[in-house]
């Protein structure tokens, strides 16, 4: 039957509709991250009033600001990206989730010493002038923003830390040659890029290898469910608890090693404890499916999301103010090399606002690559990525090694996606009398073809792999040559301005 015009019409209309919508965001949201910044130079104006060399900070506070948008838009996605891949909670509530504990763990808990973005990464000869040392940590500042941006807008989840990294290496080395970097320090990011995902990966999937063998697999799986469940309740809280005294709060609060563990301990029982009555009463009528049982993680997913949000404000909101924290010591002190190099609070203010901001405005892109464009998520899946991230941590950190958080989600996510493919194959294989190449069944090439389409499926999207793992490598050097070349221009235009 023929469609009436009026129906034709109506769908254009809603078609418009929808265009114009996608065109008024995309204008929407970079003027209010242009007005914000905007706020941002307002905002150190004031603070700074007339100090020495107060436009370095001003201009610094500026790029401190594109650089902490930058890092809410790319960096948080890995915190929240699988619980909005699996369905758990709504896109808008991982924005509002995330958002709130980025800020409140940047504020709170992000009173760090950044002596490694100021004297860890370089060391500036003693005849460098402070103006000088200023506009190394502006270029460097900008660089890792411009990269972390052009990541963002390809989709890339990337590390911020190795783009600021880099970007003090790239300023340094153009400022006062390559003896100034210290170069073990790239030695162990060089490490981290193998040792992260490569961690990350087995351990997520460890983690949903036991989930399938004490559940799945069972017969029973809602009598098994309410057997195990609690008990990775309360793993999760024993870990979450380790990982906040020596991640998340580690700024404000330095407990004995002890004391530490007796607080994991209590988090265990007491969260089992509570958890047991809360998955007997949810089981209840439930059917024998996985889908069913996934379900009963989605609470522990969301409290996991929200902690690493919090945990990750706390510790990379001073890669987006780290430098400005050393423009300011710079620009007070008189010196290229100031003593010691704290975050005052205005500054922890911009970063968790930035953060937060370019999270909610700019974040939604990498955060569906995370969750839904390597492999298929669930609750349960999502629970292994998240878990495994805090354990990742903890160990990489008993052990001294160097990792990175973004890198350590992102090989959780390709861990439990490899792994539910090798299964996924190796039953179909099984099903197939375990021939590699299915003979047709009843004489029909068309029922072989398709057991074979089967057996071969890949679920996990190989082409995510490559240009994730591309992006990383380049990051370090992509950002130290955007810096080099942003300080010998800042150096040129500025000596112009004084020499005119």
């Amino acid at each position: 039957m023929a469609k009436k015009p009026l129906d034709k019409d109506l769908r254009k209309f809603t078609g418009l509709s929808a265009a114009s919508a996608d065109v008024a965001r995309q204008l929407t949201y970079p003027a209010l991250a242009l007005l914000f910044l905007g706020a941002v130079a307002l905002y150190a104006a004031v603070v700074v009033g007339d100090a020495p060399m107060a436009a370095y900070v001003i201009v610094g506070a500026f790029i401190a600001g594109y650089l902490a948008l930058n890092i809410g838009a790319n960096d948080v996605a890995n915190n929240v990206g699988p619980a909005v891949g699996s369905k758990a909670i709504t896109l808008t509530a991982a924005l509002v989730i995330a958002a709130v504990c980025e800020a409140a763990g940047a504020i709170l808990a992000g009173g760090d010493v950044v002596e490694t973005i100021s004297k860890g990464i370089i060391t500036p000869p003693a005849a460098m002038e402070a103006a000088d040392f200023i506009l190394l940590m502006m270029a460097a500042l900008f660089a890792a923003a411009v990269w972390v941006n052009l990541a963002t807008v390809l989709g890339a989840p990337v590390s911020t830390t190795h783009a600021i990294v880099g970007g003090v290496i790239g300023s340094g080395v153009a400022a006062a040659g390559p003896a100034v970097v210290a170069w073990p320090t790239m030695g162990g990011i060089v490490a981290s890029w193998v040792i992260s995902p490569v961690m990350g990966g087995v351990v997520a999937a460890a983690l949903l290898a036991a989930i399938k063998w004490l559940i799945l697999f069972r017969e029973d799986r809602v009598a098994a469910a309410r057997r195990w469940v609690p008990a990775l309740v309360a793993l999760m809280s024993g870990v979450f608890v380790l990982y906040m005294g020596m991640k998340g709060l580690r700024q404000v609060w330095s407990p004995s090693p002890m004391l530490m563990y007796g607080a994991a301990v209590v988090a265990f029982f007491g969260s089992w404890a509570l958890a047991r009555p809360w998955v007997a009463r949810r089981s209840i009528g439930m059917e024998n499916r996985r889908k069913h049982i996934s379900k009963l993680f989605v609470l522990p997913l969301i409290f996991a999301a929200a902690l690493l949000s919090f945990a990750h404000g706390a510790n990379d909101v001073a890669n987006a103010v780290g430098p400005l924290a050393a423009i300011v010591a710079a620009a007070q002190s008189g010196l290229a090399a100031p003593g010691d190099v704290t975050l005052p609070l205005w500054i922890l203010v911009i970063g968790a606002l930035g953060i937060s901001l370019g999270l909610a405005l700019f974040g939604p892109r990498v955060i569906r690559t995370v969750g839904e464009q390597i492999t298929k998520i669930d609750p349960m899946r999502a629970y292994c990525v998240a878990l495994s991230a805090a354990m990742t941590v903890l160990v990489a950190s008993a052990l001294g090694l160097p990792v990175s958080s973004t890198h350590i989600a992102i090989g959780g996510v390709f861990g439990v996606g490899l792994l539910r493919e090798v299964l996924t194959n190796k039953g179909v294989r099984r099903r197939n009398g375990g021939n590699p190449r299915p003979p047709r069944l009843d004489g029909s090439m068309k029922a072989a073809l398709k057991a074979q389409k089967r057996e071969n499926r890949r679920l996990v999207r190989r082409r995510h792999i490559w240009g994730i793992a591309a992006a990383w490598v380049v990051t370090v050097p992509a950002a130290a040559v955007l810096s080099g070349l942003m300080y010998l221009g800042l150096a040129l235009v500025v000596g112009q301005v004084q020499g005119g």
